[in-house]
């Protein structure tokens, strides 16, 4: 049977080339889903090879985020792209006729995909954007039958993208826990499939947690889970960024640290880059990556997807690079943490009571 290979990226210069790389190659057809599609250098360097390739008679489809690659969807350049023949969708379109409509403002597609001639693909963390260039990330090239999984959630997702009520949405969407690796969240009931797996797993825990998310704001469920781990006697370590890229998203993860840190929880700052990276390894022989941050934005309300996976290759890598992040971390001890300013904690406290809603 055939296996599956991963080719790890950590920064997004040589991801970015990896995947023009491949798209250089491409010979029928180019399926790219994201949220983030900017419109500045690297974006341009993406779409002229896009519509290179369209000349040369290769089927394109583009599925981008309506709000994460809003200044796309402004622009004049979708309507240009339609008129070569590549075919573009925004997901979850924002009109002003729409404003009142809650589910217009919620529920984005986070998720980031790319499959070239059905063969090789791309998912991970990262967007296309310029302002990302100096991030830490995770991302990976993937070959072997877990294509095959990255495809079906592109068509899954490439088949609402044109809906515009959340009805006609959830009608669409099939249940679909068929993949075996490539695993989806989405916010409707009964189909929160990763973040129960990611529960469950942790639940199960005996040895180690490792845990890496820009944003960390854990729900009940998740705070609840971390703090019974350590109690058994696992060793829960988190990492998250020291620097911060939505300033009042930050706020809402720190208020949650004296809780864990009291209960045993270690918290690790990385230093240096913005890290954007979402991975988890429980017991060094379980791993995933992908779009999936720990937050409330994507346990309820994004549509995210990660790989997730017991084979060595797979979890060594995501290890190893835990491993090496934690050398560029500082730990956040809970007898320096009580002595932040007092302005921090009236921040997080304000903030705090909005924590479900980000």
């Amino acid at each position: 049977m055939p296996q599956n290979t991963y080719e790890f990226y950590t920064t997004l210069p040589p991801f970015w080339d990896g995947m023009k790389k491949e798209l250089a190659l491409a010979k029928k057809t180019i399926d790219l889903e994201q949220y983030n599609f900017g419109v500045d250098k690297i974006s341009t360097e993406f779409l002229d090879l896009l519509r290179q390739k369209n000349k040369e008679g290769v089927k394109i489809r583009m599925h981008l985020d309506t709000v994460g690659s809003g200044q796309m969807y402004l622009s004049n350049i979708p309507e240009t792209l339609r008129k070569e023949g590549i075919e573009i969708k925004f997901f979850n379109p924002i009109s002003a006729w729409r404003i009142h409509n809650f589910t217009s403002w919620v529920f984005r597609n986070h998720q980031k995909v790319l499959v070239i001639d059905k063969l090789v693909g791309f998912t991970g963390g990262s967007g296309i954007g310029d302002h990302m260039i100096n991030w830490r990330d995770t991302n990976a090239k993937v070959s072997g039958p877990i294509v095959d999984e990255l495809l079906s959630s592109f068509e899954e997702m490439w088949k609402i993208g044109g809906e515009v009520t959340l009805s006609s949405r959830i009608k669409l969407f099939r249940k679909g826990f068929k993949r075996n690796l490539f695993i989806t969240n989405a916010p409707y009931f009964r189909k929160r499939f990763l973040y129960y797996t990611f529960i469950d797993k942790l639940r199960l825990a005996k040895k180690s947690i490792l845990l890496t998310t820009p944003y960390f704001i854990p729900d009940r469920r998740l705070t609840r889970v971390l703090k019974l781990a350590v109690k058994r006697g696992v060793e829960v370590k988190v990492i998250v960024p020291a620097v911060e890229d939505v300033p009042f998203v930050h706020p809402a993860s720190y208020s949650m640290y004296t809780s864990l840190l009291k209960r045993g929880v270690r918290i690790f700052r990385y230093q240096g880059l913005f890290h954007h990276g979402k991975t988890g390894i429980v017991d060094d022989e379980w791993a995933t990556m992908g779009s999936f941050n720990l937050d409330n934005l994507s346990f309820l309300y994004n549509f995210e997807v990660n790989i997730v996976s017991i084979e060595k290759e797979f979890v060594k890598n995501v290890l190893d690079q835990f491993t090496e992040d934690m050398s560029h971390c500082r730990e956040v001890l809970l007898e320096e943490w009580e002595k932040r300013p007092f302005i921090q904690k009236f921040k997080e406290f304000w903030i705090g009571l909005i924590r479900g809603f980000l």
